[in-house]
């Protein structure tokens, strides 16, 4: 700036960032950093402010608003800004055609097609290439001006390019809002607890009508031009298409999805074409629009009533659509969640006859305040599910329908319906009994880091069950040979596959002798592999294997309350409720029987581990209790008091001895609900049962890591997730699926997620490949000096 003036440098900077705003807005390719762009902005705000009177028409600064205003001012038209007709069907686009053909007494026409925007029709007026001004379409005769709020809008150029510019010129277009702005300012909405925008055209046409112009800037609006309205001191381009050339290079934003076509053939494709990329398309449309491309020939066409003859919308089927809630229904999924579902009075809504619509969750139902007897939006575009995206409140039912309450118990299963805390989506917990699920937790248990059925792949999972020969997963090991070929063959006819060999008499059999022999090879499984297979939620191999080393056996895992899992390695409250929750519902215990019986039984229990004495202590299964306010140090000022599990469930301690009346108030509140005291009964009793089964003195810790945790993340150089897991574990850590303040290390590789930002958050110390190497063979270089010594 040394070598400029001051005025010289407010007018370099006010070309050089309308440069930048036209290469990012409208030519999607920056040219220098956005850190670069608003030191040069921020400096070009410090010059205007020194200097008001130098502030250019067409400086950027603009774009941020001005101080509200008290109405907006009514703008009249030169050129009326008609609307279009539209047309619906084929015959609709071949009668357009044949009219303009006889109008023009032409064999064939050629026309511009462009897509259809859905947004706000407005008004540009440039003279002498500034923007001057700017209004809505309002009744075509009349707008309003919205000059301040357009100014806004960082891809509309307030001054055109090019050096002879005419005199004056009105750019007709639309304002919209692209579809992932729209999600952004909805995300906003939500967070500062506003009434969100039911779709991107609302928020634009809201957007531009504010008569505080600040707030329409923290609004991403864009806009692209499709036709023009008064032009003085400039030739007419000769052609539609040669319009919106012209307006390219003039610096005005156009679509990319223009083209010019022949006939109704052509019209046909485009619109095919159209349709099929719309859900890819970054901003919403609702047809396409054709226009004859020759000027010369719209002119002698002319208009009927207040709409062209040479041009029409060509819309697409509403994609929203007025209906009755008929009633909510709950569908269960395949992993036990719970979706309500509108059940609709049959409406078109883009092009399809719909009757269901997803309600997403509880939540989502309760925020939009949608019941049985509603007139409701529904939305369907494309291929997407339809939804229900509001109730029309004024149409409401009187009396008023009740509000939804999510199903305490599973429709399908009758299993109790659980929802964890923080979540949204309600699930079923039958996860072995429920037949919705049944599927996904076949192909589970059989899985090859579960029970290994070899053999058993998804297609055969799928084809037992459709079948009814599997109804859970202890049939699997009741099927005979007859059942498998019986199977096959009705699934062959089902089919209308049946294989050559089949049809001259030759049965296969040695498929299904395999995947016999494969269901009884698995039998005899690992503890912790079955616990795995059992397809508890949260319950991954890591945890699975903390149950089985700590526990021992299957039977104190399904009778372990979720205080005494809670107070295991790596199971915190989460998992350990999911876990309990999973054997507390009786049909999971039923299956898991029925398996058993079926001759499934773990080869390697044993005692509960030595180590499990020290978190058997009270003061930890108090805290692990849950109660409110009772804390680790508040349960040992109990404990140290004498106060026992088993004196609290009988409340014949002095329990609030000592305790902060808070604390103490909230203890008694819990230990007046009968349910918390039998718990605490059964907790007294197992612990009582563990101690009197577990060794004298807990084993000596194996390797050198005595017991530390690790998590494994990303991917590593040259290990796989199993031969790193194997190392550590023969070096005498642990591994486990979550970040804790009790881990240990993480050793993270290439493209680590969420575990690394945790662990870096939480200060636990992060390895790579090298340095977990490294450290395993320090470990074993001091044992090996221990032994020697």
């Amino acid at each position: 700036m040394d070598h400029l003036t001051e005025p010289a440098r407010i007018a370099e900077l006010t070309r050089e960032l309308n440069r930048h705003l036209h290469a990012y807005h409208v030519l999607d390719a920056p040219l220098i950093p956005d850190a670069e762009y608003d030191k040069l902005f921020l400096e070009l705000q410090a010059l205007e402010a020194a200097h008001p009177e130098l502030v250019a028409p067409d400086s950027p600064t603009f774009r941020v608003g001005a101080a509200p205003l008290p109405q907006f001012e009514q703008v009249s038209h030169t050129v009326p800004m008609l609307s279009l007709n539209n047309g619906f069907s084929d015959e609709d686009i071949d009668n357009f055609d044949r009219r303009v053909r006889e109008g023009l007494d032409a064999p064939y026409v050629d026309y511009a097609v462009e897509v259809k925007f859905d947004g706000l029709a407005v008004n540009l007026r440039y003279e002498h290439g500034l923007f001057v001004q700017a209004a809505t379409r309002g009744d075509g005769a009349t707008g309003e001006d919205v000059t301040a709020n357009i100014r806004t809008i960082a891809g509309i150029p307030l001054r055109l390019h090019g050096e002879a510019l005419p005199v004056l010129l009105d750019v007709r277009g639309e304002v919209m809002m692209f579809k992932a702005d729209f999600a952004r300012l909805n995300a906003r909405q939500r967070e500062a607890g506003h009434k969100e925008f039911a779709n991107p055209r609302n928020a634009a046409a809201g957007s531009l009508r504010q008569l505080d112009s600040r707030i329409t800037a923290q609004r991403t609006l864009r806009f692209y031009a499709y036709g023009i309205g008064a032009l003085e001191g400039a030739p007419m381009p000769a052609s539609h298409s040669a319009l919106l050339d012209w307006y390219q290079q003039l610096g005005v934003p156009v679509s990319k999805e223009r083209a010019v076509v022949r006939d109704a053939a052509g019209l046909f494709d485009y619109f095919r074409r159209i349709g099929a990329s719309r859900p890819a398309l970054p901003y919403e449309i609702d047809g396409v629009v054709y226009k004859v491309n020759r000027l010369e020939d719209q002119q002698q066409l002319g208009f009927v009533s207040r709409a062209p003859r040479f041009a029409l919308a060509h819309k697409f089927p509403a994609e929203e659509a007025l209906t009755v809630v008929l009633d909510i229904e709950i569908q269960v999924g395949r992993t036990g969640a719970l979706t309500p579902v509108a059940r609709l009075a049959p409406v078109s809504v883009g092009g399809v006859t719909v009757t269901n619509a997803t309600l997403h969750n509880e939540d989502e139902v309760r925020r939009k305040d949608i019941r049985i007897g509603d007139t409701v939006v529904v939305r369907r575009a494309g291929d997407v599910i339809p939804e229900v995206l509001s109730a029309v409140l004024e149409k409401r039912p009187s009396p008023e329908p009740a509000q939804f309450v999510m199903l305490g118990n599973c429709p399908v299963c009758g299993s109790h319906v659980a929802r964890e805390e923080g979540e949204v989506i309600a699930r079923c917990s039958g996860g072995l009994f429920c037949s919705a699920q049944r599927k996904e937790a076949i192909r589970h248990f059989a899985g090859r880091r579960t029970m290994d059925i070899e053999g058993l792949g998804e297609r055969y999972v799928d084809t037992l069950v459709e079948l009814d020969y599997v109804h859970g997963i202890a049939d699997l090991y009741k099927l005979t040979l007859d059942d498998l070929l019986a199977m096959k063959l009705r699934a062959d006819e089902r089919d209308g596959s049946t294989p050559e060999t089949v049809q001259q008499g030759k049965i296969p059999t040695k498929w299904a002798e395999n995947l016999l022999a494969g269901i009884a090879a698995s039998k005899a499984p690992p503890l912790e592999r079955l616990l795995f297979a059992l397809g508890i939620r949260h319950v991954g191999e890591s945890t699975a294997k903390t149950l089985a080393e700590w526990l021992g056996r299957l039977e104190l895992v399904r009778r372990a309350p979720a205080a005494l899992l809670r107070v295991l390695p790596d199971i915190g409250g989460t998992v350990a409720e999911s876990i309990a929750d999973f054997f507390a519902e009786p049909k999971n215990q039923q299956a898991l029987d029925a398996l058993l019986a079926a001759g499934v039984a773990p080869r390697d229990e044993h005692a509960p581990s030595a180590k499990l004495r020290g978190q058997l202590e009270q003061v930890k299964l108090l805290a692990a209790l849950g109660i409110p306010k009772l804390t680790e140090p508040r349960s040992k000022q109990l404990v140290d008091r004498g106060v026992t599990l088993q004196a609290l469930a009988g409340q014949g301690a002095a329990y609030h001895a000592g305790l902060p009346a808070a604390v103490a108030e909230a203890l008694a509140e819990w230990l007046a609900q009968p349910a918390h005291r039998e718990r605490l009964a059964q907790l007294h009793a197992l612990r009582e049962e563990l101690l009197a089964q577990l060794p004298e003195a807990a084993a000596p810790a194996e390797g050198g890591l005595g017991g530390k945790t690790f998590v494994l993340t990303g991917t590593l150089p040259t290990l796989s997730r199993d031969q790193a897991a194997a190392l550590i574990e023969a070096a005498g850590g642990k591994v486990a699926g979550s970040v804790s303040k009790k881990t240990g290390y993480v050793v993270a590789g290439a493209d680590a997620g969420s575990k690394l930002l945790k662990a870096q958050e939480l200060g636990v110390a992060v390895l790579d490949e090298v340095q977990l190497l490294e450290l395993l063979a320090s470990m074993t270089s001091e044992e090996e000096q221990h032994e020697e010594n």
